[in-house]
Formats: structure tokens, C-alpha cells, sequence
């Protein structure tokens, strides 16, 4: 067994759709070594109930969320399924929340938030009151919430939020146990979300969050379309409006008009990582030595355009180079 990859971890990629699939992949990555397995919001087998089902047959196995939709839930409810999905796991917890697009948030609430920074700081506060056995008393313009968990011990849980752009990184700095980014470039997220992140932090007088970045990856392989996986990975990102605005800050000149020649961008750009195992373990590296705490490695572009067996043959590459 390779040494145990300090930082990295894994996103499961794709909606799941069964336990079994889930339970092959994860066992692999935790072959491998991986700190953690991740999952995005499935509307499949919905997430939080596909990682407790699999924690209860990988007992052990850390779990996290990058991201789920806050509008999906009352916190309540998340902090009930995150001490959930940490007591069958027997192994600490990330429950990663967002606020979704603003098309999203119409079609599940009443309206979508009128101040998006502020819901997800009541979220995300609410949720980790509830998780530290506080009786919780708040009234804000997203959800209310008079009540408390019971008692029930916990290996525990930590509170994440989504990071795309300064306001919520400072957000999440506030509120936060960790900032999770996704398609962040490594220049930005040292540059723009960690500053933000640091101020957040400082104003409301408690520690740094810790960060945990999702980083898409696939080994460059004779025959095999690097902006096809991209966009198979990230298409659906890349046609969206907040997305694209976070990689113009960035410097990226993408346009959710045309998605498929952003993917081509963030092939060209680095963003989504390429080049053979060893080139991709030093640009992780990377991110570690700039003070990213988790890397999640991301193959969902290869999973989806040449099925798990290639995906999981770059994902075992990647993380030996690592290790080595």
C-alpha cells in the first residue's frame, strides 16, 4: 500500500446511483490512501443519504460534501443528517453547503435570497450552534429556527461553505469551519479568496477556516480529448453566470454562452489540470505548499467521457506520483 498522500483527498464522480458503485470507488481511494471522500449534490440517490448508507458499509471512511444546496433543507435538518452521516461513519464530517444559482433558489423557496451572503451566514451559524448542543434562537429572512439537537456523541462535524468569490470567502471566514472552491484558480484563491478568508476571520475574532479545494485533473494520454473531459467535468459550471464571473476575476476570459470554449480554457489555463501523473502530483503540491489544508482530486471529466475503469487508472497514477 503507497504511503498515505498528506492532503489529498477524493470527490466521487459522478451522481451516484447505486451503493455498489459508490462502495468500489471508495474502497479504492481509501486503498490508495485517500484523507477523505467527498461527494457533490445529487439528485440521484440524494447525497447525504447515499453517504450514510455508505458509511454504514465502510465504517471508518472520513465523508464530506462539496457542496450541497442549502435551499434543499432547513439547517435543522443538515445538522440532523451531518451527526448522521458522522456516527455511522465512526470518522469526522465535512457537511459543505451553498447557496445555488439564483434560478435555483426560485424554483425551491417562496423567493430567491435577497442577501445571499447573510443566509448562508445564518446557515451555516445555526448549524454549527446545533452541532455544539446549543439551544438555538434565531429569526432571520431565510428560515427560523427555536430548538435544539439532542444529546447523541459524535466522532464530529465540521461546517463548510462553498467558496466561489470574495464576499463569501469573507463570509465564510466569519461563519465557517472550512472554505470549500471549486475551479478556483490557485493565483485567485491565494490572491483574492484566502485574503478575504483571513478578514472574515479576524473581524469576527476567530481562527482562519481551514480550505479545502476541489481540483480537477486528467493524466494526458495519447488519443484522449483533454477539452472534451473538461467540459464533461465543468460544461454545466462553465454555463453558468456566477461561475463565469469567478474565472473572469480570475483573469479567464470565459463566457456561459460559450461553455465549451471556457473548457478549453481552463485546459490551456491549468485550471483543469493536465500533463502526465508526476507534472499533476507537483501542481498539487502546489496547492498544498500555498496554504490549501485538503486537496480534492477530481476525475469526473475521464469518469464520464471513458468510463470508472480509466478513471480510476489516472486517479491511482496521480496519487502514487504523489506519494512518491
Amino acid at each position: 500500500m503507497p504511503a498515505e498522500p498528506k492532503g489529498l483527498s477524493v470527490l466521487y464522480p459522478a451522481p451516484p446511483r447505486d451503493l455498489d458503485g459508490m462502495e468500489a470507488f471508495a474502497s479504492f481511494a481509501g486503498r490508495l490512501g485517500a484523507r477523505r471522500l467527498w461527494l457533490g449534490q445529487s439528485f440521484h440517490l440524494e447525497s447525504q443519504m447515499a453517504l450514510a448508507g455508505l458509511a454504514a458499509r465502510l465504517p471508518g471512511l472520513a465523508l464530506g460534501t462539496a457542496v450541497s444546496l442549502a435551499p434543499l433543507r432547513h439547517p435543522y435538518q443538515a445538522a440532523v443528517e451531518a451527526r448522521t452521516v458522522s456516527v455511522l461513519s465512526k470518522a469526522p464530517y465535512v457537511a459543505g453547503y451553498g447557496p445555488g444559482s439564483v434560478d435555483l433558489q426560485g424554483r425551491l423557496l417562496p423567493q430567491p435570497y435577497d442577501r445571499p451572503l447573510t443566509a448562508m451566514a445564518d446557515y451555516v451559524t445555526v448549524m454549527r450552534q446545533l452541532l455544539d448542543g446549543r439551544t438555538v434562537e434565531h429569526r432571520g429572512p431565510a428560515h427560523r429556527t427555536h430548538y435544539a439537537l439532542p444529546e447523541l456523541p459524535s466522532p464530529g462535524v465540521e461546517v463548510g461553505l462553498g467558496v466561489l468569490r470574495p464576499g463569501m470567502a469573507k463570509t465564510a471566514g466569519a461563519a465557517a469551519d472550512v472554505a470549500i472552491t471549486w475551479l478556483a484558480p490557485l493565483p485567485y484563491l491565494t490572491g483574492r479568496l484566502m485574503p478575504a478568508l483571513r478578514a472574515g476571520a479576524r473581524a469576527a475574532d476567530r481562527p482562519v477556516p481551514r480550505v479545502a479545494s476541489v481540483v480537477h485533473v486528467a493524466v494526458r494520454r495519447t488519443g484522449r480529448d483533454l477539452e472534451r473531459a473538461a467540459f464533461a467535468a465543468v460544461g454545466a459550471h462553465l454555463g453558468s453566470a456566477h461561475y463565469t464571473d469567478m474565472l473572469r476575476r480570475a483573469g479567464l476570459d470565459t463566457d456561459p454562452a460559450r461553455p465549451r470554449e471556457g473548457a478549453g480554457r481552463l485546459v490551456d489555463a491549468g485550471v483543469y489540470v493536465t500533463g502526465d501523473p508526476e507534472e499533476i502530483a507537483a501542481r498539487l503540491r502546489q496547492y498544498l505548499a500555498h496554504g490549501v489544508d485538503e486537496v480534492i482530486v477530481n476525475v469526473t471529466g475521464v469518469f464520464l467521457t471513458e468510463g470508472a475503469r480509466a478513471a480510476l487508472v489516472d486517479l491511482q497514477a496521480v496519487m502514487t506520483a504523489f506519494a512518491a
